[in-house]
């Protein structure tokens, strides 16, 4: 199992206006992220990252990109979002060669979900034709695995070392921890309870909050890890009223708009999804403003 743990951004993949992948620009967030941040590791192509609109060609670029700007200072998840075993073996098989150490894999997005053994299969396949470790990204809302489905899957099948828990449920995540006893990976995706989340015993955290605020996001994990919970109560709160202020159906555009306010180049986004209107960009400058991370 490789070391996935702490805090794991998953990335957005920058566009050019013409919706072309501005490499360079992913390039030099890589570099933000590992050298200035000190994440602990890194995820392209994920929902953050519009994983769902990029073609194969398109995720190999990126991944690729991501992989060769990390250069070994963190590792490196492929995100894998489609809708059909066949589709995602496809995709497995094209980045296995990539260098990243493994694959955070959506259940399908279709409206009709398989049943468990289906799902087990679903994840079971992946893993063998890459050959690579996977990790759940459980977020589908009508397609999402119970945390009973996650702990069968994720001992029953050699290949899925774990899940990327997703939903603001604290319950659930709970529930897969207890069920699971440390016998495979839990990140919280609970953009606004990651203390709780840490203090439950998740092994980190995939999800966008850590892409807008990084800094914050590390110090938080780190505080939880040293037991000082004043910092961590103090980081909490700031990074809820970050988060508050990014949450939308255009989550991904919100945060290319946090990183540009703190000079971060994200790029534009793909459409249809609609850049940050006027309101948001505010809100999300006075959230910043409060957090301490612009002046």
């Amino acid at each position: 199992m490789p070391q996935l743990t702490g805090i794991i951004p998953p990335m957005v993949t920058p566009f050019r206006p013409d919706e072309a992948v501005d490499e360079e620009a992913l390039r030099a967030d890589v570099n933000y992220l590992v050298e200035q941040a000190h994440v602990h590791g890194l995820v392209v192509g994920g929902s953050t990252g519009e994983g769902h609109t990029l073609s194969t060609d398109e995720l190999r670029t990126v991944v690729g990109t991501a992989v060769e700007a990390a250069a070994g200072r963190v590792p490196v998840i492929a995100g894998v979002i489609v809708d059909s075993t066949r589709q995602a073996v496809e995709r497995a098989r094209a980045l296995a060669d990539l260098g990243a150490v493994a694959l955070q894999v959506t259940p399908v997005h279709y409206l009709f979900p398989p049943d468990d053994d289906g799902m087990l299969r679903h994840f079971s396949a992946i893993a063998d034709a890459s050959g690579l470790p996977v990790l759940i990204y459980n977020v589908v809302p009508w397609s999402y695995c119970s945390p009973a489905l996650l702990t069968r899957i994720i001992t029953e099948v050699d290949g899925v070392i774990g899940v990327k828990q997703s939903a603001g449920d604290m319950k659930l995540l709970a529930d897969l921890l207890l069920l699971l006893d440390g016998r495979g990976l839990v990140h919280s995706a609970v953009d606004a309870l990651l203390y709780p989340s840490f203090m439950l015993g998740a092994d980190g955290a995939i999800a966008a909050l850590l892409t807008a605020a990084p800094t914050l996001c590390v110090q938080l994990w780190d505080a939880v890890r040293q037991g000082d919970h004043a910092t961590a109560l103090d980081l909490h709160r700031r990074l809820l009223t970050v988060w508050n202020a990014l949450e939308g159906p255009n989550l991904p555009a919100n945060v290319k708009t946090a990183m540009a306010l703190q000079g971060r180049d994200g790029g534009a986004v793909r459409a249809p999804m609609a850049a940050s209107s006027p309101s948001q960009t505010e809100a999300i400058r006075r959230a910043l403003t409060a957090a301490g991370l612009i002046g």
